[in-house]
């Protein structure tokens, strides 16, 4: 049996990922695996940057647009369905691409997440009810008293972390800190990492147009359509959020574009700070596709 190799493309929002991968899995005859936690949902289509009908014409992509904001979903989830997908492609494949921004997603596959216990229905919906009543400030307090351990490491500007916490729990009486013991699960694979990295000025300005774009294409019409569901985790989303604002009258449109070009370019440093910590991760720009295949020959063959 052939060695196997799943390929990361990883790097921030609007570098140019989806069109690395698909070069790559056209060179490497294979399909690709798509990590990001927002395009997997239909009706966010044009606020996601989802791979357009041609892009996805052109090599077969897994995990776009196949659930919706109304499902529950998370990294575990995606753990689980993603290392059954990779089983059944890499009997047909050597090597798989598996391209995306979220690092939480890419990490699952890579290393696995800790065994975390099925959030009961009833107890997320009352955490959520009681985020919905004291807001941020009030769920950040509550996670201090019941966990500081996980308050001290947690990202507290991401309401999601910090609600599956509190609903972990309070279901089990255990500290969500508890059942995290980073140990790394056992693959069937190997994995090569590559990640994409430009100038920021280079990095702003394609964001800053990205977002034009998604103007164009009706992102405020397709803001407009989900603004029923705004309370939904999936749509705590940059470029829904600002856009929600606009339409209840609490900014100018302009104004929104304007946040939204300045919250994506902040995710962007987020993410590149979460793949900085990866030395695992080999660094090109984007148009350095034949010195990116070249490495990943170079691995392969070694």
């Amino acid at each position: 049996m052939n060695a196997k190799y799943l390929i990361i493309v990883a790097g921030p929002t609007a570098i140019g990922k989806t069109d690395l991968a698909i070069h790559l899995a056209r060179h490497f005859n294979t399909e690709i695996i798509n990590t990001d936690s927002r395009q997997i949902y239909h009706e966010m289509i044009i606020g996601t940057a989802v791979p357009s009908p041609e892009q996805q014409a052109k090599v077969k992509h897994y995990f776009v647009s196949h659930k919706s904001i109304q499902d529950y979903y998370n990294a575990s989830l995606f753990e689980l369905e993603a290392i059954e997908l990779l089983d059944r492609l890499f009997i047909k494949y050597d090597t798989i691409v598996m391209a995306g921004g979220s690092g939480l997603y890419i990490d699952a596959v890579c290393k696995g997440i800790d065994d975390i216990p099925t959030v009961d229905p009833q107890v997320r919906d009352r955490i959520h009810q009681e985020y919905l009543s004291v807001g941020l400030t009030g769920i950040r307090l509550k996670l201090r008293k019941t966990d500081p351990d996980y308050y001290n490491k947690v990202d507290l500007n991401n309401p999601k972390r910090i609600l599956k916490a509190l609903e972990i729990t309070e279901m089990t009486g255990r500290p969500y800190s508890s059942f995290l013991t980073g140990r790394r699960k056992h693959r069937n694979f190997s994995v090569l990492k590559t990640g994409l990295d430009m100038p920021r000025q280079e990095l702003h300005d394609r964001i800053n147009t990205r977002v034009d774009k998604m103007m164009l294409q009706g992102l405020l019409q397709e803001a407009e359509s989900l603004c029923q569901f705004r309370q939904l985790n999936a749509l705590n989303t940059v470029g829904y959020k600002e856009l929600f604002d606009f339409l209840e009258g609490k900014c100018s449109l302009e104004e929104a574009v304007d946040l939204i070009k300045g919250h994506t370019r902040q995710y962007a440093r987020r993410q590149l700070t979460w793949f900085r910590k990866d030395k695992d991760i080999q660094w090109f720009r984007p148009h350095e596709i034949d010195s990116i295949i070249t490495y990943i020959n170079r691995k392969i063959n070694s």
